[in-house]
């Protein structure tokens, strides 16, 4: 019992562990795991992943997302992002999607972290936050896995890019673009900077 709560003093509520984390504080870390985990102290997020839950007034508070997505992948060079986010560019995406994307260059694949699916891809590059540019030239990389009217949505993002501050667009384009997206966006970041 010393020995777990010399554990506990060592862990932070709302963090996410990794077991290879708890091994310093420990000289048995799988059985004093497997107690934290039966008396409910810890909650098993995947294989080798662990959450020192928060307490609110509601009851635990799961891990948000940063949390969680950077301990998986020891970590934090990556961008979480939702097709979701296209909504907000107003170029006809409306529908509403139940799925995370993890923009990463180490994992690739499905992952379910803390009851959540996370779909993470490996990118050579992507930016630290999102922006309106990288979302366009995501937007159209991606468009054939969206619901909506691909030639609609494709007329709208050229209309987007055309309002857009063109040496971002570029950049953007150039950084992030796949071969359909430096496509699309080839003519028109080219005719503005030659105005």
């Amino acid at each position: 019992m010393k020995k777990i709560n010399e554990l506990l003093r060592h862990l932070k509520r709302g963090q996410v562990y990794r077991r290879a984390d708890l091994e310093p504080w420990t000289n048995a870390v799988d059985r004093h795991l497997g107690v934290l985990l039966e008396r409910g102290v810890l909650e098993k997020i995947s294989q080798g992943l662990y959450y020192y839950p928060k307490e609110s007034v509601f009851g635990t508070v799961p891990p948000d997302e940063e949390t969680l997505v950077q301990s998986f992948l020891k970590d934090d060079d990556f961008l979480v992002t939702t097709p979701n986010a296209y909504n907000a560019l107003g170029v006809g995406t409306t529908q509403l999607y139940n799925k995370q994307v993890v923009y990463n260059h180490k994992r690739h694949g499905e992952f379910q972290l803390g009851g959540r699916t996370f779909f993470f891809h490996l990118k050579p590059r992507f930016p630290k936050k999102l922006t309106p540019e990288f979302l366009l030239v995501d937007l159209v990389n991606n468009l054939d896995a969206l619901a909506e009217d691909t030639q609609e949505v494709l007329s709208k993002a050229k209309a987007k890019a055309q309002s857009m501050d063109p040496k971002k667009m570029q950049q953007a384009v150039k950084a992030y673009g796949g071969v359909k997206a430096k496509k699309v966006f080839a003519s028109i970041a080219e005719s503005k900077l030659n105005l």
